[in-house]
């Protein structure tokens, strides 16, 4: 393969005071940005100047552009935001990176938007709009717990339900508590913790608690749904790969009037004993084609955590797929 030849092009800032902004503290988001797009970048008064390949250098130069936009208008942008424009710009879909900020699904506890942070996310959001139940299927990092946490806090603040009902099943007690030491709270609550984090975080700690004492905000574990009807409720059911077929179908159909369903899971981290199979898996092939379910695949693309997390995914994948093909080859 030829080797690219090298230029340099400069990005001119709109407004020096953006400098911080984009380019984060102590340089933070530049270094992101020369790691992820294997480019060098250099910062001088109001110029940021970019050396490499000409595809690669034009590619950073949008992004600046559209971080600049951003600003402009008065949108505070984090690490995430940079990852999800490198990783538009490499999937060639940059020129739709403000629209995702157009709409806010709520303000966390320090006043800050939460918002899509790509494009299978905002698939994502849309789905749970237009759908009494969406599955959100994918890998850790894609932001599924957390923006149906976000849903939910918002259909709450809207009056669109009356209570929030989050579960999970606690595969590894076997859904059997009664042997932990402790109350219900403390027998469920380490299988339960990236629900109370997403919770905490958008709603702030006191007043999650204060709605959780008052019976607004229940969190609990799958066992606990059997025999339920969950009517004006925002129902989330997160790690469902872990649930079994009967677990699965029992969940669903305690769906009542008013009510909106989230379950989410990665069929890539089935814990199960081997005789059981994921309820997830099959519900996916079961309902695909009925009406107000939608499914939405959120892949390596979607994650929003430093770009290794997604070479990892990759890299696992990759290897899985490699032993697959090893065992059929034996098999045959």
């Amino acid at each position: 393969m030829i080797d690219q030849p090298e230029i340099e092009k400069s990005y001119l800032l709109p407004n020096p005071e953006q400098a911080l902004s984009l380019l984060g503290v102590n340089d933070e988001y530049l270094k992101l940005i020369e790691e992820g797009m294997s480019v060098n970048i250099r910062a001088f008064g109001d110029k940021i100047f970019v050396k490499g390949t000409a595809v690669l250098v034009d590619r950073v130069i949008n992004i600046f552009t559209q971080l600049s936009s951003l600003l402009t208008q008065g949108v505070s942008i984090g690490s995430a935001d940079i990852l999800s424009a490198m990783k538009m710009a490499d999937r060639g879909t940059l020129e739709y990176f403000s629209d995702l900020y157009t709409e806010e699904i709520v303000r966390d506890s320090k006043g800050r938007s939460v918002r899509v942070k790509n494009l299978g996310q905002r698939q994502y959001v849309q789905s749970v709009k237009r759908n009494e139940i969406t599955f959100g299927i994918g890998p850790a990092g894609t932001g599924k717990t957390y923006l149906a946490v976000a849903l939910a806090v918002a259909a709450l603040k809207a009056n669109q339900v009356s209570r929030i009902v989050l579960t999970r099943p606690a595969v590894e007690a076997g859904e059997n508590l009664g042997f932990l030491p402790g109350d219900l709270k403390e027998k469920i609550d380490p299988y339960l913790r990236p629900i109370y984090d997403a919770l905490y975080t958008i709603m702030g700690t006191e007043q999650a608690n204060r709605l959780m004492e008052r019976g607004i905000i229940e969190i609990a574990p799958l066992a606990y749904m059997r025999g339920r009807t969950l009517e004006e409720a925002f129902v989330i059911l997160d790690e469902a790969q872990n649930t079994t077929q009967a677990q699965m179908k029992m969940f669903l159909t305690r769906l009542g009037i008013g009510s909106k369903m989230i379950v989410n899971g990665d069929v890539t981290q089935i814990d199960l004993p081997r005789n059981q199979r994921s309820g997830l898996i099959q519900a996916s092939r079961v309902l695909k084609n009925i009406n107000h379910i939608g499914f939405v695949e959120l892949s390596s693309a979607d994650v929003v955590r430093h770009p290794v997390v997604s070479s990892i995914i990759d890299a696992y994948e990759k290897f899985d797929q490699e032993q697959l093909k090893k065992h059929e080859s034996r098999n045959n």
